[in-house]
């Protein structure tokens, strides 16, 4: 009869889709986004950040994920943003995916470059002092944007990422901003569909980071 019930007990837990821990053990993930992030025009169980919960209990990851984005949001709603973030979540990974509202404004093009710049590098600045590892996803404006103003654009998420080494992928919207029909009419907001792709360029650089991670913690 022993035998029996801890065949069970063994069972059940294997069978659980995270490992066994106690409350308050499992890390959190923040995202820190913009509408990309914030499942734009489809319902929240659609969106990449959704899909990423899914596949970190497929893999056995125990993070808990926390989607702190917001539609229209940029850089500097971010920053002011991010404090409260911290102190309620106490996040030990961040994703930073923004930038992009800032570049579609257009308005002062040097002046909003340099801002952006300044408030990515104190999002970083202050998700390393909460002692946060964080992943930067990099954008590209549209192309009637003009070369030299895109190219600009999509260097400051660079130089961020040396300036801090941080591990940064390039292009989030990499195999989507390309495909009509994976974006909505806007041409700006990627379709339901677009998601698992979207989701698949962030895991493939994020997976060893979170493993190392707990390897580490």
């Amino acid at each position: 009869m022993k035998k029996l019930l801890l065949f069970i007990v063994v069972l059940f837990h294997a069978l659980l889709p995270w490992p066994v821990l106690a409350d308050g053990e499992r890390p959190t993930l923040l995202v820190l986004g913009d509408s990309l992030s914030a499942a734009y025009g489809m319902s929240e169980r659609e969106g990449w950040v959704a899909l990423l919960e899914q596949r970190l209990r497929q893999e056995n990851l125990p993070w808990q994920v926390v989607n702190a984005s917001i539609s229209g949001d940029t850089t500097k709603g971010g920053l002011t943003r991010l404090p409260r973030a911290l102190e309620r979540h106490d996040p030990a990974f961040i994703i930073i995916e923004l930038g992009g509202n800032d570049g579609l404004r257009g308005v002062h093009p040097n002046q909003m470059l340099e801002e952006m710049r300044d408030n990515l590098n104190e999002l970083v600045r202050l998700s390393r002092d909460h002692g946060a590892q964080v992943l930067l996803l990099g954008m590209h404006l549209p192309p009637n944007y003009g070369n030299h103003f895109t190219e600009r654009f999509h260097g400051i998420y660079h130089e961020v990422a040396r300036e801090w080494d941080l591990t940064l992928v390039p292009f989030f919207l990499e195999g989507v901003a390309e495909d009509r029909a994976l974006m909505q009419p806007d041409g700006i907001h990627p379709t339901a569909e677009a998601q698992a792709r979207m989701m698949e360029n962030v895991w493939e650089t994020l997976q060893p980071m979170l493993e190392q991670r707990l390897a580490g913690s």
